[in-house]
């Protein structure tokens, strides 16, 4: 059996790329430390192996089934998810005094990649109510914290997001699900949404609902979303809440997915977080944090991909050297033809970078608690520019490296005697999971990249220059000259959108997404080729094939991958009008 991951290469980037030692000095971690990190990530990795992987190809062919009344699951989700709470995982990130371990975060995105990797669709239960947990723990009362937020760290109560509607995705400011308030202080919903993962289920003695509703008489579109904690049971009795129906998604298929109605009768009670109207910005605490979990499950399913493959390409003899035209002489492992390791190398680019990306900004989320004040403002101010593409370049690459790990194994990569077609359906989700790619760049370059006169922007070239200048790669020229072409690329867009228009400095807005991540995840290649380099003098056997094997992929990446940043940059400084003057009737 293949590995899930490769544990070598999460502490290489925690500790030899993104220095997590330095964080773990901090007063925060005094408790924990290297040791402990350690400990933890070890155990993350035979749970997920002996309790999460085992019962993943039948839970996707035994998906969860409605009978009118109550939802089934598989009985091995419900003991994977006991020994993944006993174990602590849950709490991992939280603070002592609410019960958690006080992790850094990058650990705890660490551990997650585990479990999405060995069975997402499981590990999406408590990942769901980790995010809701911490919103809670930022917004909620004392009173709301005690009643909801200590049951969900318990592993008692689990926890959902519900922000779609039938009549709408992503524009959230035309949900018209009404919060209606009671003399009490509570609310009354009334509306439907769609779309809602863990929704409804048995996993759990209740299930916290974080609802977006708008409070009569409050402002239009997104001023007057209000956010509200709706739970399924209240007191005992069950909430004015009904399960419609079951969504049956492509991947992920062992996930709860249902469109929820409330308030068919007398309205679902809830209770308000905060500010009347502050409902969208309290969301992005736990949307944000989703993004980065997005690009990690990208990531995990694209490097589980890889392994896959690789092992496959290992063990599979099929052909001869070219230069061997004996028919008598044996076949050799696929793997030593030119075109399965080109395969190869594009994956472990697009995976391990991946995954270098989600713990970077991890990282960013660590500096910006444990920092001096200009560490912490720095980080912040990375960290919003890149959330876009954390979220959206693993979700693009990640499956691409998929289908290529697919394409490895032949025919037999298509079928499910392999695990290959089905991490490619799940991974296929991240597409549109906590937004579209299509809204990510529009957040990217109609916000983040103009955000006060660019400073992020400026900020992350001037931390690529301090990096290439520090290095001693070849590759590093060349990230500097990508990076002035995508600074100069972009003040040329600005520059024409007075005249352009905003449509049209918009109109490809997901191209600038993926030009600005290759660039982004160029430079980790770099950072990653430095460590790897300062290391290999001392290394020997399979450490120094894996330093090695690191130098190569940048090399790959910055001679194969990076190109297209100059391509896709001349299109973009012409201001191209194509996709925007393009008349509906032509389709």
């Amino acid at each position: 059996m293949p590995n899930i991951l490769r544990r070598e290469d999460i502490s290489f980037l925690l500790y030899d790329v993104f220095g997590l030692e330095k964080i773990a000095a901090h007063e925060r971690f005094a408790e924990s430390g290297r040791e402990v990190f350690d400990q933890v990530l070890d155990t993350a990795e035979r749970v997920a192996e002996e309790h999460f992987q085992p019962h993943a190809a039948k839970l996707d062919a035994n998906e969860p089934s409605f009978d009118g009344e109550r939802v089934s699951i598989i009985p091995e989700v419900r003991a994977a998810l006991d020994v993944y709470i006993d174990s602590g995982f849950l709490t991992a990130p939280f603070d002592h005094e609410l019960g958690g371990m006080q992790l850094p975060y990058s650990v705890h995105i660490a551990i997650g990649a585990w479990f999405v990797a060995s069975n997402w669709s499981v590990a999406n239960y408590p990942v769901l109510t980790a995010a809701a947990a911490n919103l809670l723990a930022e917004h909620a009362n004392d009173q709301q914290k005690a009643d909801w937020l200590a049951p969900m760290l318990e592993g008692r109560f689990f926890g959902t997001m519900c922000l779609s509607e039938p009549h709408v995705g992503s524009s959230v400011g035309d949900i018209r699900t009404r919060a209606e308030p009671q003399p009490d202080g509570s609310y009354r919903l009334f509306g439907s949404k769609m779309w809602i993962s863990g929704g409804e289920h048995e996993l759990s003695e209740n299930i916290v609902h974080l609802v977006l509703a708008k409070i009569p008489g409050g402002p239009a579109g997104t001023k007057g979303i209000s956010l509200f904690i709706v739970p399924r049971i209240v007191e005992g009795e069950r909430n004015d809440i009904r399960l419609l129906s079951l969504n049956h998604k492509m991947g992920c298929r062992g996930t709860v997915n249902c469109a929820l109605n409330f308030g068919e009768t007398d309205g679902a009670i809830g209770w308000l977080i905060g500010e009347p109207h502050q409902g969208l910005a309290q969301m992005f605490t736990m949307m944000n944090e989703m993004r980065i979990g997005v690009g990690m499950a990208a990531a995990a399913l694209a490097y589980t991909g890889y392994l896959h493959a690789l092992d496959y390409a290992k063990e599979r003899t099929q052909g001869r050297p070219l230069t061997a035209r004996d028919p008598a002489q044996p076949m050799v492992p696929i793997i030593e033809h030119a075109d399965v390791k080109r395969m190869l190398l594009q994956q472990k680019v697009y995976a391990e970078g991946s995954l270098a990306l989600a713990l970077f900004a991890a990282t960013l989320v660590d500096l910006e608690k444990t920092g001096d004040r200009e560490d912490a403002r720095r980080a912040a101010l990375l960290l919003d520019l890149l959330t876009p593409i954390v979220k959206s370049w693993p979700s693009e690459y990640g499956l691409r490296a998929n289908e290529t790990a697919i394409q490895v194994l032949g025919g037999a990569g298509y079928t499910r005697d392999y695990p290959l077609e089905r991490f490619y359906r799940d991974n296929r989700l991240n597409h549109i999971h906590e937004g579209t790619k299509g809204i990510q760049g529009l957040d990217l370059l109609g916000r983040k990249v103009t955000a006060e006169n660019g400073a992020a922007l400026r900020a992350l070239i001037e931390e690529m220059s301090a990096d290439a200048s520090a290095s001693d790669q070849a590759e590093a020229k060349d990230l500097t000259r990508y990076a002035n072409e995508v600074g100069a690329t972009t003040l040329k867009m600005i520059s024409l959108s007075a005249d352009a228009g905003p449509e049209v400095f918009l109109s490809n807005a997901t191209l600038y997404l993926d030009m600005l991540g290759h660039l982004v995840v160029g430079w980790l290649w770099l950072k990653q080729a430095d460590s790897a380099a300062k290391a290999l003098p001392d290394a020997t056997g399979s450490r120094r094939d894996f330093l090695q094997g690191k130098i190569t992929a940048a090399r790959y990446f910055f001679r194969y991958e990076m190109p297209t940043i100059e391509t896709t940059a001349e299109l973009l400084k012409q201001m191209d009008r194509t996709t925007v003057e393009a008349e509906a009737a032509i389709f």
